[in-house]
């Protein structure tokens, strides 16, 4: 799709430090889930935080989508609760703003990239930042039954998320698996991609909403009129929770998150198994393959300096 520079996270030592990185987590609300068959967002949150979990800002808003608001069952949201909510366009420059210099994460990544081709970028939002999906991240990291949001957050931390089919409650669920992967791995993550790039951001109004905090000052849209946003959700003092010990089994040889896809049954998971074993093999034959090149250098190096000295000596 294009809007995206997709990384991963690795313990083999390639890339940036994971912990070095700021994020940018997002979530949406849809009236569907294919925007092909006329699916709109009806409400968007991010959540940026540090690599070491430290809260930077959060933003939501229900927007309007301009079109029949469907899927109430799921997400709650009826058509009277998007009145006078903005619309995508206005959303932009804000989600512009949080979205620069971050790598941007989601759960199953590849259903806001379906929407971020469809309707923000075609409304201004920049293309090309790096992204991060958190659904293949632990399914190639960790050793799970289940890897939904709110089973996996519930197996890693004994407790069911809040705030589920809420844009801000699901991004800050993702947001404190992605912290807890950061702080409980074996060994240190890196991020294996691109490096975030930095935004032009247009220019916001001073000032603020009462109660909403650094997360939701106004943008702008239309000709320049100040947006009113339309949160569904309160922030709360200190965001994300602190990251908490996990008590679960990280995998031995990491999977290829390419790999990690999709529906990721049986099949899947040995498929993906398999291939991680092979390129452990073939990791190993070439560092043995590396370690008999450069003896082999070594003892000819040697025998060339004793050659050239014994030469010196008989002159």
């Amino acid at each position: 799709m294009g809007t995206l520079r997709m990384g991963a996270l690795t313990r083999r030592g390639v890339g940036m430090r994971a912990a070095d990185l700021e994020y940018a987590v997002l979530d949406m609300e849809t009236t569907g889930l294919e925007p092909r068959e006329g699916a709109r967002i009806v409400e968007i949150a991010v959540v940026r935080m540090r690599g070491d979990g430290e809260p930077v800002a959060e933003f939501n808003t229900l927007v309007d989508p301009r079109a029949p608001v469907r899927g109430q069952e799921f997400h709650g949201i009826g058509r009277s609760d998007t009145v006078g909510a903005p619309t995508i366009a206005q959303v932009v420059p804000k989600l512009t703003e949080l979205l620069s210099g971050a790598v941007v994460v989601g759960h199953n990544l590849d259903f806001e990239q379906r929407f971020l081709a469809s309707e923000l970028v075609p409304a201004g939002l920049p293309t090309g930042q790096s992204g991060l999906c958190t659904l293949r991240a632990l399914r190639s990291q960790v050793d799970l039954d289940r890897y939904s949001l709110p089973k996996a957050s519930f197996r890693l931390s004994g407790h069911w998320p809040t705030g589920q089919h809420t844009a801000l409650g699901d991004a800050r669920t993702c947001a404190k698996i992605l912290a807890e992967m950061l702080a409980n791995a074996p060994g240190e993550l890196r991020y294996r991609g691109p490096s975030p790039r930095h935004f032009t951001v247009p220019a916001t109004p001073a000032g603020g909403l009462p109660g909403q905090g650094e997360g939701a000052r106004p943008g702008m849209g239309g000709a320049g009129a100040p947006v009113r946003w339309k949160p569904r959700t309160e922030s709360v003092p200190g965001g994300v929770p602190a990251p908490s010990a996990w008590r679960v089994s990280w995998r031995p040889n990491e999977l290829d998150p390419a790999l990690c896809g999709g529906v990721f049954g049986a099949t899947e998971r040995a498929i993906a198994e398999t291939a991680a074993r092979r390129g452990v093999r073939f990791r190993e034959r070439l560092a043995v393959a590396a370690a008999v090149t450069g003896g082999i250098a070594a003892t000819a190096a040697g025998g060339l300096m004793v050659r050239l000295a014994g030469g010196r000596g008989g002159s």
